[in-house]
């Protein structure tokens, strides 16, 4: 089973950017889509952007579309989220996934084999 852990998240002003980053281990990381998701206190867990194995299709959730990028590095088993623009509703718990299967973007948390430990997000007004 893929191991994965996130870092990078912090607390920032509205309008800051920051960068995560996942690296996994195994040899299932470089054979399959990844993603992030978030949780906000009281919250779903929330799809935020997802790629596909070899980074040649990326996914958003509307809430993040053009202020987000999602990229991958698998010669360093690492997932990156770019995010820029950051608003106070970003605040939420950030994971890195890995999707349960070989083809499908996670989009969902029934896609998702693993989850990493999560790292904090908090936006400030």
């Amino acid at each position: 089973q893929v191991q994965l852990i996130e870092s990078g998240g912090g607390l920032v002003q509205a309008g800051a950017s920051l960068r995560l980053s996942c690296v996994g281990s195994g040899r299932t990381f470089t054979n399959s889509p990844m993603g992030w998701f978030r949780q906000a206190p009281g919250k779903e867990r929330d799809f935020v952007a997802g790629i596909s194995t070899r980074g040649g299709s990326t996914s958003y959730a509307d809430s993040v579309k053009g202020r987000f990028t999602i990229s991958r590095d698998n010669a360093k088993n690492t997932v990156y989220l770019q995010m820029n623009s950051l608003k106070p509703e970003d605040t939420a718990v950030y994971y890195c996934v890995v999707s349960r299967e070989r083809i499908m973007i996670p989009r969902s948390p029934s896609m998702v084999g693993s989850w990493g430990q999560g790292t904090q997000v908090t936006v400030s007004s």
